[in-house]
């Protein structure tokens, strides 16, 4: 186990009936409030009113900014971050899931910069990037997914040239989060599944280490996915059920909060690959790591096949009676595979209409400002276009 520290500051709201606490919290912070969101499912499911009128009984100014798309934009937050210097925001309230909380961080950072510093070129497109200082950021968590909610990173993408990139600074951590399970029950199906196979990859990237003596945080994963194999198809089963939903949001946050990744080094290969997929065809980011982590395991586990067969074994409950290693590991692949496709999402490049022609630019663009990618083994180009071509 590697020294380590762990802090997160973010206090965490969690229950029904917890929206109506976000007015006071936010008060603590000042009067005006930038209200962040996305599309107009907070307006029709109640969850905008709810939000708005708590935010007004606490006497707060409320400045709205809504539009955030999935993969978030650039430009938006250029948008918000000139709007909340304009109107001299004390703190930013995020309705939404990760895409909504990452541009709320971002724009938050991104109005104490000074005139000379860029917030993409100098941070995102810079991996030596320290963010010092941002507004107060509180969130209003909906969908389940990102773990953003109490994370240290924000991924924005520059849509006009189709690069998406990562910040991950402690000083991004939100203030709050309030976390009601409720708020899920309108999510479509498809949004859900996305979202589970979000956080089951969060987990992946964490367990997937060259660090061979770090067996809590080890079996704390394997019980977290475990859990999300168990939730998700529930919660799309029973997607009004409290309990399910209360499952799978608890676990989503655990899994990107900092906690079980102490004392080791994850991956992240997939989701950096995975980034050139949504940052250039702007599918979700759930269904692209389906399509990027199984093609990653096929080629790197031959290289690290204990901890593969641990993961097949422990997660999977793949029988050690089998063949050899190399079997074990791929029943495990094909089992993980057969989870993404029950949830209705894709696991090849063809399944979501991608095929064979643009991997050429998502090697190249993937490799920009990087030397390699990876830790449990380190990938470069060459790498990436074969991961990619095994993902057709």
């Amino acid at each position: 186990m590697k020294n380590f520290t762990f802090y997160n500051p973010t206090r965490i709201v969690f229950g029904q009936g917890t929206i109506a606490q976000v007015g006071a919290m936010a008060r603590s912070y000042g009067s005006k409030v930038l209200l962040h969101y996305g599309g107009g499912s907070i307006k029709r499911n109640g969850i905008y009113d709810q939000v708005s009128r708590s935010l007004q009984q606490s006497g707060m100014t409320v400045i709205e900014l809504g539009g955030v798309a999935p993969n978030p934009r650039l430009a938006l937050v250029r948008e918000g971050i000139e709007l909340c210097r304009k109107e001299a925001v004390d703190i930013i309230i995020a309705v939404g899931g990760g895409s909504v909380i990452d541009s709320a961080k971002a724009i938050g950072f991104g109005v104490k910069l000074t005139e000379d510093e860029d917030i993409w070129d100098d941070y995102y497109m810079n991996t030596a990037c320290s963010v010092r200082e941002t507004l107060p950021v509180g969130v209003v968590l909906t969908i389940p997914a990102a773990g953003s909610e109490s994370s240290i990173s924000s991924v924005l993408t520059d849509w006009k040239n189709h690069i998406k990139r990562a910040v991950n600074c402690e000083a991004l951590m939100p203030q709050f989060a309030i976390m009601d399970p409720e708020t899920n029950y309108s999510l479509p199906a498809y949004q859900s599944a996305c979202g589970a196979a979000d956080i089951l990859a969060h987990l992946m990237e964490r367990y997937f280490t060259r660090e061979q003596y770090n067996d809590l945080s080890d079996r704390f994963l394997e019980q977290a996915m475990r859990n999300v194999i168990t939730y998700a198809p529930l919660v799309l089963k029973h997607p009004n059920e409290y309990r399910y939903r209360a499952e799978l949001m608890w676990t989503g946050t655990l899994a990107h909060n900092g906690l079980l990744d102490r004392g080791r080094v994850g991956d992240w290969a997939s989701h950096a690959i995975e980034h050139e997929l949504s940052g250039q065809f702007d599918i979700a980011h759930g269904a692209g790591l389906t399509i990027v982590f199984p093609a990653w395991m096929k080629y790197v586990y031959h290289e690290h096949i204990d901890r593969f067969v641990q993961f097949a074994c422990r997660v999977w409950d793949v029988s050690l009676t089998l063949d050899n290693k190399e079997t074990i590991i791929e029943v495990a692949i094909d089992r993980l595979e057969a989870f993404f496709r029950s949830l209705g999402l894709p696991v090849r490049l063809s399944d979501a209409g991608i095929g064979n022609e643009r991997i050429p630019q998502m090697v190249e663009t993937a490799m920009i400002g990087r030397d390699s990618i990876g830790n449990l083994k380190q990938l470069v180009g060459t790498d990436i276009e074969k991961i990619l071509k095994l993902a057709l």
